[in-house]
């Protein structure tokens, strides 16, 4: 029952074929040899002796000789019985196998269409769902399995246009309000002596959009990145982005008086966009900064081992609901007050670095510390450049 269970399907009809092919076999050689015996074991008419005279030898002897006849007659049905036996189990036997073989052979050809339309749904990607599995044949029921997968990548291939579609749309009018404040930011400077005050909130505000600009184009590569490879991939430094991000909230850090401990490790190259691994990087520091209390720590680190680049983040603080931090990956979910800083919170941070880990292979692990805070650890394929020289070296 346990073979029956697991494995295949085709080992499971197999099996299920052979024992029935065979417990009919054993019914149909039963039933032979229980007729065969019942003929073998009946007396033969007019062979039974009948009583005779006392006093006649010539009698007496006749019927000891029959009497060996019977007794012969009975060993030659016993050697047929055991003849008989010992060829109804060589016939199991080579049954057994037979039916095996046979259902072997039924389970494959069976079978093969279900083979072929998993074969062509494993072909099938986000790349090319307009493709269908279109199998012909009657219809039965792998016919109807057939035409609900292609029904279900009908819907799919919608649902992708459609999404596709709006992060499109959604760039574009973003962008246009952005270039009408860069406009009138360029205007405004221009105009005759301008305050400090007011160059200085101009260059702040147009650093911030172009930070937004940048933030468009890293959601249209994410989205890009969700049905396929990404098409900007090169070769980033896992400890580089994090010192970047770090320096940039640097003032930020000096605010909140916040100690930092750092450890960069020099194989912390992995390959990616960089645009959306900065993204990512910026999120989980900043993630450290805004959820962070007074005169608290902060501990990056970075590493790598050869297969792998590790970025962790770590931070001091109050003790967190393992469960509440294990939904921080899906969108607009907080931890509540105690979370949330003077900065205020999307909700978008981490969701974000989740998604961006999902688009790169990559793993997103956030732990809350037994001893108060948080733990963000990202892991990713890691990249040597060595190997990178050594392959542009090649192409070239």
């Amino acid at each position: 029952m346990g073979m029956l269970r697991g494995g295949t399907v085709g080992r499971r009809f197999t099996i299920l074929y052979a024992a029935g092919f065979l417990g009919s076999g054993i019914v149909l050689l039963a039933l032979t040899y229980l007729m065969s015996g019942a003929r073998l074991s009946a007396p033969a008419p007019g062979i039974t002796p009948a009583p005779a005279p006392s006093g006649s030898s010539e009698l007496v002897a006749a019927q000891q000789q029959i009497r060996d006849l019977q007794r012969q007659l009975a060993d030659v049905h016993g050697q047929q019985e055991h003849r008989l036996a010992l060829a109804s189990l060589i016939a199991l036997v080579v049954t057994a196998g037979l039916s095996l073989l046979l259902g072997r052979l039924l389970a494959r050809r069976v079978l093969r269409p279900l083979r072929l339309i998993t074969a062509a749904t494993r072909r099938i990607s986000a790349e090319n769902l307009h493709e269908r599995l279109a199998v012909t044949g009657p219809a039965d029921e792998v016919k109807e399995l057939a035409d609900t997968v292609d029904g279900l990548l009908e819907r799919l291939e919608a649902s992708f246009v459609a999404q596709r579609r709006f992060v499109g749309n959604a760039s574009h009018e973003l962008r246009t309000p952005l270039a009408t404040i860069r406009a009138s930011l360029d205007v405004a400077v221009a105009k005759p002596e301008p305050s400090a005050q007011a160059l200085a909130l101009a260059g702040r505000v147009r650093t911030e959009l172009d930070r937004v600009d940048h933030l468009l184009d890293g959601f249209l590569v994410l989205a890009r990145a969700q049905h396929g490879d990404l098409s900007d991939r090169t070769l980033v430094s896992l400890g580089e982005l994090a010192r970047e991000a770090l320096g940039d909230r640097a003032p930020d850090l000096a605010v909140k008086s916040l100690a930092l401990d750092t450890e960069m490790g020099p194989a912390s190259w992995t390959r990616g966009s960089a645009v959306l691994l900065s993204r990512m990087v910026r999120n989980v520091v900043d993630n450290a900064i805004v959820h962070n209390q007074e005169n608290g720590w902060i501990r990056v680190a970075t590493d790598g081992d050869g297969s792998e680049a590790r970025l962790v983040v770590e931070t001091g603080g109050a003790v967190l609901d393992q469960d509440q931090v294990d939904r921080l990956g899906q969108p607009f979910e907080r931890l509540g007050v105690a979370r949330t800083g003077p900065e205020g919170s999307s909700g978008l941070g981490l969701s974000i670095v989740a998604a961006i880990v999902a688009a790169h292979g990559g793993r997103l692990v956030l732990l809350a510390r037994p001893e108060g805070g948080l733990r963000v650890a990202v892991t990713l394929p890691a990249a040597a450049p060595e190997a990178e020289a050594l392959q542009a070296g090649v192409r070239a």
